[in-house]
């Protein structure tokens, strides 16, 4: 699951991103309304590679393969590949033309 930012599909920017929205499918994610908006817009801990969802979470069309559980080698939390982790122990970071959409309001 590499680049462990970014489904990688465009050079524009993060398609997965721009596709995910919360579970109840009405909003983008990060930006829901109905009565999960206090824990779906609230993420922390591992998400999905564009980090716009929690990891297992996934509701772009990446979901297929972004909520398998993962095996072998592990990130330090346990819910992502050891070479795709995306939570607070990541030593990744964003690349410079990334944008963290779970923080963007």
């Amino acid at each position: 699951m590499a680049p462990s930012t970014c489904c990688g599909k465009s050079t524009e920017g993060c398609v997965c991103a721009a596709q995910a929205k919360c579970s109840c499918g009405q909003k983008s994610a990060g930006n829901c309304t109905c009565d999960k908006a206090s824990t779906e817009n609230n993420i922390a801990g591992p998400r999905c590679s564009c980090r716009a969802r929690p990891a297992g979470e996934c509701t772009c069309d990446r979901k297929a393969t972004e909520n398998v559980t993962p095996s072998g080698s592990l990130c330090s939390c346990g819910a992502r590949p050891a070479d795709a982790c995306t939570c607070e122990k990541s030593s990744d970071g964003l690349l410079p033309t990334e944008t963290d959409f779970t923080t963007k309001k």
